[in-house]
């Protein structure tokens, strides 16, 4: 005959021949001897008993809840970031809810706010923008944060970040290896934290290396996404005629190749690309394009860890991690050389 009550602790104790307590401890995921977590399980899903995990939450002071926050969850970097800490935090007993913010930094301050009601136990944030109030509003927050990319000076939040700037150094001495002395630039927005690191790097590495700077040579994106790189790419190559170009992603990166083709550019005989991030794109991609490896896993498993650090001690020294870049060599940027 079907159950027409909710079924209750007291029921699961009753089928499972333990007490009250046992069954709370096991349904709260506290310590309890094997014996007793199979059998209040088994009475459990037997009486189809589920725990009430907004009150269980309330009583216990958490979600067993861990957010994720990015800007586009359908660029390749943000993928690979969730999967890699989805796989820490739920080793650790948490389940990632993931939430696309869109690069306006009001969105963030909007979810910051909503997840101050008690909806997660700590955030992981990447932020596009980070400007003085969103800034305030981390600092503020009663929420452990951990950041994945750069803070404004002064803000204390553990926080993990790419070296951009050493990263561009990277594809700009490859390519000048390479020959090539014509190096333009596809970016994506200067006003975000990577477009300016990125272009930051790219006057630098140039600098350095006595090679003229040229603004014809330098366009930005609306975005980094490859529908905003096929404009940036057309207006690059309607302007100037490089030898090469480093792109600030590798969705841009796929965008010039895309137009450069389209116009007759053979890749990389006529002009070298290199993109950031080194995705699974990138090496799909035919040629496959060198790439300059942010540290995409890397970054996101450390910012885990240090979330789940301080979640287990909220007074633990702040800590600001640095990942080092590599840059992973395919044939869009290799000169072919003809023997005999």
């Amino acid at each position: 005959m079907p159950q027409t009550k909710k079924s209750t602790l007291v029921l699961v104790a009753e089928r499972a021949g333990v007490s009250i307590a046992s069954v709370s401890r096991v349904m709260n995921g506290l310590p309890a001897s094997d014996q007793i977590i199979e059998r209040v399980r088994k009475a459990a899903d037997e009486l189809g008993y589920v725990p009430d995990a907004t009150a269980r939450s309330l009583k216990a002071g958490r979600t067993e809840q861990i957010a994720l926050a990015v800007a586009d969850v359908g660029n390749p970097v943000y993928v690979g970031m969730m999967h890699e800490i989805s796989r820490v935090v739920t080793k650790a007993g948490y389940r990632l809810v993931l939430s696309s913010t869109g690069s306006d930094p009001r969105d963030q301050i909007d979810l910051l706010t909503s997840l101050n009601r008690g909806f997660a136990d700590g955030l992981i944030l990447s932020p596009l923008r980070v400007p003085e109030e969103l800034g305030a509003q981390l600092e503020a927050s009663r929420l452990p944060i951990v950041i994945i990319g750069s803070l404004p000076p002064g803000v204390e939040l553990d926080n993990v970040r790419a070296d951009s700037v050493a990263g561009v150094a990277l594809a700009v001495d490859h390519l000048v290896e390479q020959g090539r002395s014509r190096i333009a630039f596809v970016n994506g927005p200067v006003d975000t934290v990577p477009g300016a690191a990125r272009l930051n790097g790219y006057v630098s590495a140039l600098t350095a290396r006595g090679l003229p700077l040229n603004q014809d040579a330098q366009v930005s994106a609306k975005d980094f996404t490859y529908k905003a790189g096929l404009k940036a790419a057309a207006r690059l190559l309607d302007q100037c005629t490089p030898d090469a170009v480093v792109c600030s992603n590798d969705l841009l990166a796929i965008a010039l190749m895309k137009v450069a083709t389209a116009r007759g550019l053979r890749v990389p005989d006529d002009l070298a690309i290199v993109g950031m991030d080194d995705t699974d794109i990138a090496d799909h991609a035919n040629p496959a394009i060198t790439s300059v490896d942010l540290g995409s896993v890397t970054r996101a498993k450390t910012a885990a860890k240090l979330l789940l650090r301080r979640l287990e001690d909220p007074q633990a020294p702040v800590e600001q991690i640095v990942i080092e870049p590599t840059l992973t060599v395919r044939a869009s940027s290799v000169t072919r050389t003809t023997e005999g």
